[in-house]
C-alpha cells in the first residue's frame, strides 16, 4: 500500500505559529491564556505594585535599597488583611511585573504572609528571570509589553507606585491616561506613588498644571504615600467601600 503524506495541523505547525503571519493568533494567546488560568484560580481582583527593578535588598542605604523592604512589608501587610476576607475566590492579590527588586519584594511580602501572588514577567534581550517568590501556578510570561501591561492593570484594584525608572513610569503615566481620558472605567482605583521626595523631584505635576497641559482635577487622579503603615490604612479604607 502506498504511503501517503498526512499534512500538519494549522495549530501545531510551530513554524507557521512563529511566523509574523500568525502574530494575532500570538497576540489573542497572551489574552486569552492568563484569561482562563485567572478564572480557574478564581482571582478576581489584584493589587499592582510597581518600581524599580534595582532595587537591592542588601542595601538598604542606598537610594532605592530601603523602598525594597518597604514594598515587602506593605505587601505583606494587605496580603495578611486579604487572607482574613475569605471571600469565593481571591481578591486583592499582590500583582507584579515579575522580576527582582521591588517586584521581588511585593511578591517576597505577600509570601511571608502566607498569600498567593502574582508575577508578569516579560522576555527581555537581557533576560528577566522570575523571582522566586511568585506563587509557581500564576506566574506568566509575556512577549508582548502592551498584553502584559493590560493584564497588570485589568484587575487591580490600587496601583502602587515605587520609585522607579523608564518602565515604571511608562506603565504609572498609561495607568493615568487610561482614567484620565476615561477609558478605564473603575469607580475607585487609587493610584500611589509611593515615596513623596522622589515622585516630586521626578515629575513636576504641578508644571504640568501651570501649563494648562493637564486640567486641575487630573492632579487629584494620584496621592503620595511614604509609609507602610499609613499607605496600608489608606488602601484598606478604600477596598472595605468594595466589599
Amino acid at each position: 500500500m502506498e504511503d501517503f503524506f498526512v499534512p500538519e495541523k494549522a495549530y501545531k505547525n510551530l513554524n507557521f505559529l512563529d511566523s509574523r503571519d500568525a502574530r494575532v493568533i500570538r497576540i489573542l494567546s497572551e489574552y486569552l491564556e492568563p484569561l482562563q488560568r485567572m478564572r480557574h484560580l478564581k482571582v478576581n481582583s489584584t493589587v499592582l505594585f510597581l518600581g524599580s527593578s534595582r532595587a537591592d535588598p542588601n542595601k538598604k542605604d542606598s537610594v532605592l535599597g530601603k523602598y525594597y523592604w518597604e514594598a515587602e512589608e506593605l505587601a505583606f501587610r494587605l496580603a495578611k488583611w486579604a487572607i482574613k476576607l475569605k471571600p469565593k475566590g481571591k481578591n486583592f492579590v499582590i500583582c507584579t511585573g515579575g522580576g527582582p527588586g521591588i517586584m521581588e519584594a511585593a511578591n517576597r511580602g505577600a509570601s511571608r504572609a502566607g498569600g498567593k501572588s502574582i508575577g508578569m514577567n516579560i522576555s527581555l534581550p537581557h533576560e528577566q528571570f522570575p523571582n522566586p517568590y511568585i506563587s509557581p501556578e500564576l506566574s506568566f510570561l509575556f512577549h508582548y509589553f502592551f498584553m502584559r501591561k493590560f493584564w497588570l492593570v485589568y484587575q487591580a484594584k490600587a496601583v502602587i507606585a515605587f520609585p522607579g525608572g523608564y518602565g515604571t513610569l511608562d506603565e504609572i503615566f498609561e495607568t493615568l491616561t487610561l482614567i484620565q481620558t476615561e477609558k478605564m472605567q473603575k469607580k475607585v482605583l487609587p493610584i500611589c506613588l509611593y515615596g513623596e521626595k522622589y515622585w516630586r523631584e521626578v515629575v513636576n505635576f504641578e508644571a504640568l498644571l501651570e501649563h494648562d497641559a493637564i486640567s486641575p482635577e487630573d492632579i487629584h487622579l494620584f496621592q503620595y504615600c511614604s509609609n507602610p503603615e499609613e499607605t496600608f490604612l489608606l488602601l484598606k479604607e478604600k477596598f472595605e467601600t468594595l466589599l
